[in-house]
């Protein structure tokens, strides 16, 4: 059942790839790939975990047929390598699905043929199939045949106008290499492998920090007593940034684009910089035996006030960018600081559960990247193009004409709508209609294999 699945898989992925751009194909490689997968690794497929990531899987290929974009099809290789890492080690940490993912995809193959050690199954397969025999039973008749071929074209004519009439033109070289790209892959993934020791020690080391021998209670009282002093004058010096930042923003009643632009441009990068540099200090205090010290109930209250205010200043910064963002529109840079912002309350969230439950630091370092997975999977099912163009149309008090029109071709037909309802300088105008109409064109010679959504929407209308 194996060996015609690979051959049939192989033969659909040439068809779904060869001489095509990206659109309904990598859809149709997301199904393929996860029944390739299906029919080798059936019992995982029971695993909640693995239906969740084949979900995301196909998510992220119907999302690059919606819209396709780079962060789409990002989105899409780490789901691809998520699940293929998830099929070796269900239990593995989502770090170790990656480097499984990606392992497999490359030397799958070679890996189960000559770095796993032989088993008396394998041995038999392994006499059963003779690659190198099979090999010689094809090419050495075919290039002996072939050199006679040219013999006997110059000893007889009517043989000669035979064989010069076959036509061996409906082969496609590159078609067939294509084919052969995808019987490989297919091949390496249909039976994940792991990478060890890589998942071995993740599956050995859990999440609960434990007391070590080099536990001393004079050593503990004076880390405590450093710890205390440390984070209350910081928690003194975020209180005094955050009553001044709200003075500020309180006394302006019309506060100008210009002062946005430079409390955005000046602060926000040190004020991020501060809050990873917050993380990695309660990190560091936090390390070791000072969790099991009975006395550290006034430093873990210190620190989970300083995370609170980290917050605070997490929510200045979203309120400062939504108000650059209010000026200026949005851009993919201004969406990034609001993603990154996301991230970093996800991780003073966590770094509070770790510092009150006597978690380790692997404890942040699982949930913090499944954590950005799912947050890269989310992101990636929004046509960012499009509503960044609505925002600036509809809503923004300024825009930047010229930042739109270089966008991808997913917000074209939106701004070919922006024609007749926006008021826009004549070279604007040239240009928007130039790139709907290559657009256009685009969509109309799509092949099947190529299709977007916006070939059943041009349709409509």
């Amino acid at each position: 059942m194996k060996k015609p699945a690979l051959f049939i898989a192989a033969i659909l992925f040439s068809t779904f790839f060869y001489d095509q751009t990206i659109g309904l194909n990598l859809f149709l490689f997301s199904i393929l790939t996860i029944v390739i997968l299906f029919i080798n690794n059936q019992s995982q497929f029971k695993n909640r975990k693995t239906q969740i990531y084949s979900i995301a899987y196909l998510i992220t290929g119907l999302t690059i047929f919606f819209h396709s974009s780079t962060l789409s099809i990002i989105a899409n290789l780490v789901a691809f390598f998520t699940l293929i890492g998830h099929l070796s080690e269900t239990k593995s940490s989502i770090y170790v699905h990656w480097l499984n993912g990606i392992y497999t995809t490359i030397a799958g193959l070679f890996h189960r043929n000559f770095a796993l050690p032989k088993t008396e199954t394998d041995e038999e397969e392994k006499t059963q199939i003779d690659y190198l025999h099979w090999a010689k039973i094809i090419l050495i008749p075919t290039v002996i045949l072939i050199a006679f071929i040219a013999l006997y074209k110059d000893g007889n004519p009517v043989f000669s106008n035979i064989i010069e009439t076959i036509d061996f033109g409906f082969i496609n070289i590159q078609w067939l290499l294509v084919a052969g790209l995808g019987y490989y892959l297919f091949n390496n993934i249909y039976d994940p492998i792991e990478v060890e020791p890589a998942t071995e020690i993740d599956l050995q080391t859990n999440n609960t920090l434990l007391k070590t021998e080099a536990f001393s209670i004079p050593k503990l009282k004076q880390e405590n007593q450093l710890g205390v002093i440390l984070i209350a004058l910081l928690n003194v010096l975020i209180v005094l940034y955050l009553i001044t930042d709200i003075t500020f923003l309180a006394s302006q009643q019309d506060l100008r684009a210009s002062a946005y632009s430079a409390q955005v441009h000046n602060g926000i990068n040190a004020l991020i910089a501060s809050i990873v540099i917050a993380i990695m200090i309660l990190l560091y205090v936090f390390r070791g035996n000072l969790n099991f010290y009975k006395e550290n109930t006034t430093l873990k209250r210190l620190a989970f006030t300083w995370i609170v205010l980290n917050i605070l200043l997490v929510l200045s910064i979203v309120f400062k960018n939504s108000q650059y963002i209010y000026y200026f529109g949005l851009t993919y840079k201004r969406i990034g600081v609001i993603v990154y912002l996301l991230l970093a309350t996800i991780g003073l969230v966590t770094t509070l559960l770790k510092i009150n439950s006597a978690k380790n630091n692997w404890y942040l370092f699982r949930i913090n990247t499944q954590a950005a997975f799912i947050i890269l999977i989310i992101s990636s099912t929004v046509n960012w193009d499009y509503h960044i163009t609505n925002y600036n149309f509809n809503y923004a008090k300024s825009m930047d004409f010229n930042y739109l029109y270089n966008l991808s071709n997913n917000n074209t037909l939106l701004l070919n709508e922006q024609l007749a309802s926006t008021t826009l300088d004549n070279n604007s105008i040239q240009l928007i209609k130039d790139k709907y109409n290559k657009y256009v064109y685009k969509l109309r010679t799509n092949n099947w294999q190529e299709l977007q959504y916006d070939n059943f929407k041009l349709n409509t209308k």
